[in-house]
């Protein structure tokens, strides 16, 4: 199956990431992707606050819902939209993951369950879960293209997460990210290798990348993994069109050599 994955710098303009991404997607699709994923905050950056705020949509009036589903239909591919931010039932927002059919169908969602509250050594300090809701469900879902598991960036420092996912039988780990330069540079790549290894699962992980709206710099390198942990495609800190064929069949073998799933126990 090949599978595309969009890097790109979100600015502070749902238009012009709607706009850019559909660019990205045609192209990817014209190069005979079937499965394409784009980050973490596709929809909106910004470290303006007031911003953010105008930037607030409940699922069935965000813009990317619509565009995407009917340009997942009319290219017929799949469409995995990293994250976007959802209106709750208060006043935060969900971080919120779609994953949409080649039939331009919402066929799951998923709210991300750890948020990122971190005091960096660089002087670095995120809150956020001053302005989202954590979600409360892992969520994974069979495709005729792949059993997915659906995560989101800082998920990726909880390895449970991903277990409770592979023993639901997904094979596909899905990690759309916003990563911090300082915490790329010294955990991205080794914490997703971790994850494909530990669950004998493909990963592919959607990054920003580039300085965003206020200041903020993201680290880019987008990958893709194979369940040997093996870094099978890797872009850099530009935006940019990242490609892999993925073989299915590398999991079940992975599986039958390394049967770790299958050995898991209870411990008291």
């Amino acid at each position: 199956m090949k599978i595309a994955i969009i890097q790109m710098t979100s600015a502070a303009d749902v238009v012009a990431n709607i706009d850019y991404l559909t660019y990205q997607i045609r192209e990817a699709a014209s190069n005979g992707a079937v499965f394409i994923s784009t980050p973490e905050n596709s929809d909106f950056m910004s470290e303006d606050e007031v911003k953010r705020d105008a930037h607030m949509f409940d699922e069935h009036d965000h813009p990317f819902i619509a565009h995407f589903k009917n340009l997942a239909k009319e290219l017929k591919v799949w469409i995995h939209l990293g994250s976007i931010k959802i209106k709750s039932d208060d006043r935060k927002k969900y971080n919120r993951s779609y994953l949409i059919s080649d039939e331009g169908d919402i066929v799951a969602h998923y709210n991300k369950i750890h948020l990122f509250d971190v005091d960096l050594p660089s002087g670095e300090t995120r809150r956020e879960s001053s302005s989202i809701k954590a979600g409360n469900k892992a969520v994974d879902v069979q495709t005729e293209i792949g059993h997915f598991g659906m995560t989101v960036c800082y998920d990726i420092r909880f390895p449970h997460l991903y277990r409770t996912l592979a023993q639901a039988g997904a094979h596909i780990l899905l990690v759309p990210a916003a990563f911090t330069v300082p915490t790329g540079e010294m955990h991205w790549e080794v914490l997703l290798r971790a994850r494909a290894i530990e669950n004998g699962a493909y990963v592919i992980a959607a990054a920003q990348c580039g300085v965003h709206d206020g200041g903020r710099k993201t680290y880019g390198h987008s990958m893709v993994i194979n369940p040997w942990g093996k870094v099978i495609a890797e872009a850099g800190n530009e935006p940019t069109i990242l490609y892999e064929d993925i073989d299915q069949k590398e999991i079940a073998n992975f599986r039958s050599a390394i049967p770790s799933l299958r050995h898991d126990r209870d411990i008291t």
